[in-house]
């Protein structure tokens, strides 16, 4: 490299005047293209953007629910309408807001980084005052319903950007495999947060309870009414200092990644005379045949772990009579599920992707079968528990480490198709919500038919078997029908790193292509 630097040196030498060289730039000073390596500060700073969207989420799905009947006072019919509507809204700005930021131009902070930044102040106060109890009781739906929308919608301003974020903290597929390891042990450990921080608060208030004992209604409703005006404020005051915490943590993660990581564009993107339309490029992502295998794959094995997650507490509560455990198996869940993820990271990168998607999906099938013929032993739940954790931290990192090998491999059969990457990334979050609302709709049903008692202390044996079902043997179908489509997946490691080298040459001859460009030019003013 050093006898390279010094021939150029002369041959400039002796066209040019010394004094020019000295005054400008070197015209013919070029290095070879080193590897983009990622600190372990740039991986920590990206990872930790992910936590708002766990923190947030985590709080509404296991809160929200209980916070508008119980808190709020809701009617349960306005609270499942709220519910409803703001999960089918969540799911359909995925797609909107991909297509919006598939429109939008780079700037000095980048395509994607420009919806984070002017999403975030707007999307904290949507959330507080998705906590606030508002004194008009006439309008209270209407509000709740307003402010659970607009939050859903500014958060996806923020996470959409984000996971398409993936592709352009680096050109090295190694370093994107990397981060997203980093990534999902970070959303993991937001989740746990979540949960604890929202937990702990709102459990120190004394929340009035709505459940009223046979034969003493009438002791009890005055009893309800002198303490009302203290326990219920203390409760609602307890959500507001809850959302508060949280809300400052989104704020400081956002910071952090702003500051933390730089959106770099690929060389070969700034050749591209115009972008491409949404439609259009929606069309050819929707025609990528690998993409559709992976999200077909992943749509079931999703579907799985959320009936598995939206039946837990009724599970652990009414079949196996665990009523005061359901936190701690929650907690050995997530902790499990945090401490595995660098090991399928490990394991990824030593056998394949593929064999990491078979291996850590179904290690939860014995387990699942294991509880649903076995009687009720606190022991065997905290070992499925931990057993489901692994799994778990494989369904969180495989679909996101596996979808830039999606976008490179598209990016090679379709060169002049670039921008199209949030797409790939907001329809699938679309299609996991979609999985997500499907689950709720089977389980409510199911538990309906069943006969469930939504206030009693115990269910019927029809509605402990359904929850069974639910929890082991329905999760277990859908995961053999997942791993059944996984087989469809075209992108094994050998693919995997022929494409890695062809688009490492297509990235070297756009870089050497545009370094000439420069060169001449500059060579040509300094004449």
């Amino acid at each position: 490299m050093a006898k390279g630097e010094g021939a150029e040196s002369g041959s400039a030498a002796g066209l040019l005047p010394t004094g020019v060289l000295q005054a400008g730039e070197r015209p013919a000073q070029k290095e070879p293209k080193k590897k983009q390596q990622l600190s372990i500060c740039n991986k920590l700073c990206y990872a930790v953007g992910g936590a708002p969207y766990q923190v947030t989420g985590c709080a509404l799905g296991f809160f929200l629910q209980i916070y508008l009947l119980d808190v709020a006072q809701v009617d349960p019919f306005s609270a499942s309408i709220i519910l409803f509507v703001g999960r089918a809204w969540d799911a359909f700005t995925d797609p909107l807001v991909g297509f919006c930021i598939s429109k939008s131009s780079w700037t000095r902070l980048g395509r994607l980084m420009p919806w984070i930044v002017f999403s975030t102040p707007l999307a904290i106060i949507a959330y507080f005052l998705i906590w606030f109890v508002p004194d008009f009781p006439q309008g209270q739906a209407l509000w709740y319903l307003l402010f659970y929308c607009l939050f859903e919608t500014l958060v996806t301003c923020f996470h959409v950007p984000y996971s398409a974020l993936t592709m352009f903290i680096s050109t090295e597929q190694s370093e994107r495999d990397s981060a997203t390891a980093y990534r999902m042990t970070v959303e993991v450990l937001g989740t746990v947060l979540g949960t604890a921080i929202q937990g702990q608060i709102v459990g120190q208030a004394d929340t009035p309870c709505l459940q009223v004992p046979n034969g003493s209604e009438v002791a009890s409703e005055g009893a309800n009414r002198t303490h009302s005006s203290t326990s219920l404020r203390g409760t609602q005051n307890a959500y507001l200092l809850a959302a508060g915490v949280i809300a400052s943590i989104y704020v400081i993660c956002a910071v952090i990644l702003v500051l933390g990581v730089r959106e770099q564009r690929e060389p070969y993107e700034t050749q591209q005379a115009e972008p491409m339309s949404f439609f259009r490029g929606l069309r050819l992502v929707m025609s990528h045949g690998p993409y559709i295998k992976l999200i077909a794959g992943f749509l079931f094995t999703s579907l799985a772990f959320m009936l598995v997650e939206g039946n837990f507490a009724l599970f652990c509560t009414y079949t196996l009579g665990f009523r005061n455990e359901f936190q701690n198996l929650l907690l050995a869940i997530m902790l499990s599920a945090t401490f595995t993820i660098p090991v399928w990271q490990w394991f990824l990168t030593r056998f394949g992707k593929k064999m990491a998607v078979y291996i850590g999906i179904s290690s939860a099938v014995p387990f699942l079968i294991l509880v649903a013929l076995k009687e009720s032993n606190l022991i065997v739940t905290y070992v499925v528990a931990v057993a489901a954790g692994i799994s778990v931290a494989a369904a969180f990192l495989l679909p996101w480490s596996m979808l830039p090998d999606v976008i490179d491999d598209f990016h090679l059969k379709q060169p002049h198709s670039h921008g199209t990457e949030p797409i790939f990334f907001s329809f699938y979050v679309f299609f996991t919500k979609f999985a997500s609302g499907v689950s709720l709709g089977i389980s409510t049903l199911s538990l309906d038919f069943a006969g469930y008692q939504t206030r009693g202390c115990s269910q019927p044996a029809r509605v402990r078997f359904t929850l069974k079902m639910l929890v082991t043997m329905a999760p277990i179908v859908l995961i053999l029908l997942g791993l059944l489509l996984f087989k469809l997946y075209p992108i094994d490691e050998e693919k995997r790193r022929q494409n890695k080298k062809a688009l490492q040459a297509l990235r070297e001859e756009a870089s050497s292509s545009g370094c000439s460009d420069t060169d001449s030019t500059e060579l040509a003013s300094i004449l």
